[in-house]
């Protein structure tokens, strides 16, 4: 009997990953990047702009950061998973066919911080602000992407009982296949397995760090892009036990999934860097480039100058200003003696007469 707890713990598989208007192929997988990509760029330029920066700044460093990342997630994807595209029977196209899933997020970040780079250096603002700006808008976009995996029937965990179980459908495509795995195919209604929702797993996870990079930033205002550290470490925290969970295929290292030796590495260098670098926080507004809404700091300093000279120009009027005063005054004492003196005479003429 089906309990209460069942049918709301339920997960339905989804019926289908893509959706045709005409020649044109809607893919789940790539729309929820894009949301992703959206949200990041939203939200990372508001916070951003909230630190002092100047609004689209985000925008314009994504320019050069989102393709650079796209890039670097799919070749750590398919350096990790060789043998799927160069071995036997594999197909080498195929690593090129980024719409059906394999974005390796740490290939993703490295790259797309050498796109960040290069866009910061262009603006003129340090990557370390930017990074700790934007941290928890990349990660709530990981979390958005996850919901991709979903519809591709990827990235699910091993063979389950518990109600929250996701149950994976067979699919069949045009040709006449029938799998799981296809992701152009459409749900037949058979049940091929019941998983763990691993990608449902992460996703939350991102969300739960999100939140606490976002409580950390405003209680301790760190810098000096220390919160994009604590991102990457407390995402590697999560991703290595997600990892030990699922079933699908992957590189292995001594028997351990790749991704989990990746995870371990990444996780520590994190820390480490987080230990390590410069306490304290840079605002935007602090770090702002002569000319962009502040003057250069030799215009400051020759200003500064100018008030110094202007303000003992002053003083010195004014001590002279004194001087005349008390000259004026002395010489009015003087005068009105020379009179008291001249009446006190006459009067004593007077008197002799």
């Amino acid at each position: 009997m089906t309990s209460t707890v069942d049918v709301l713990a339920y997960i339905p598989s989804p019926p289908q990953g893509v959706w045709y208007v005409g020649p044109v192929a809607l893919r789940a997988y790539a729309l929820f990047i894009i949301v992703g990509i959206v949200v990041a760029i939203v939200w990372g330029d508001r916070r951003w702009v909230a630190r002092g920066g100047e609004k689209g700044t985000v925008l314009d460093i994504a320019i050069w950061a989102v393709p650079f990342g796209l890039i670097g997630g799919r070749l750590y994807h398919v350096m990790t998973d060789w043998p799927t595209y160069f071995g036997e029977g594999g197909d080498p196209v195929d690593a090129l066919k980024v719409w059906q899933g394999g974005l390796g997020i740490w290939g993703a970040v490295a790259l797309g911080g050498v796109g960040a780079w290069i866009g910061c250096r262009r603006r003129g603002i340090p990557l370390p602000a930017l990074g700790d700006a934007v941290a928890p808008a990349i990660l709530l976009a990981q979390a958005i992407g996850r919901l991709g995996n979903y519809f591709n029937q990827e990235l699910y965990g091993r063979e389950t009982d518990v109600p929250w179980g996701l149950e994976i459908f067979e699919r069949r495509n045009d040709a006449g296949q029938v799998s799981p795995q296809l992701i152009d195919g459409v749900s037949t209604g058979q049940v091929a397995f019941v998983v763990h929702p691993t990608f449902l797993y992460e996703a939350l996870w991102n969300v739960l760090i999100v939140i606490l990079l976002v409580w950390v930033d405003r209680r301790f205002r760190i810098g000096h892009g220390r919160l994009f550290a604590l991102y990457v470490a407390g995402y590697c925290a999560g991703r290595f036990w997600i990892e030990l969970m699922r079933s699908d295929h992957a590189s292995l290292i001594a028997g351990v999934r790749v991704n989990s030796f990746t995870s371990a590495l990444v996780f520590v260098a994190a820390l480490v860097y987080f230990f390590a670098a410069t306490k304290g926080r840079e605002d935007p507004a602090d770090l702002r480039p002569a000319g962009e809404g502040q003057a250069p700091a030799e215009t400051t300093a020759a200003v500064s100058d100018t008030k110094v000279e202007e303000g003992k120009k002053l003083e010195d009027e004014k001590v002279e200003d004194k001087s005349v005063s008390d000259e004026k005054a002395a010489s009015t004492a003087s005068a009105g003696g020379d009179a008291g003196t001249k009446t006190i005479d006459s009067k004593k003429d007077d008197a002799h007469d």
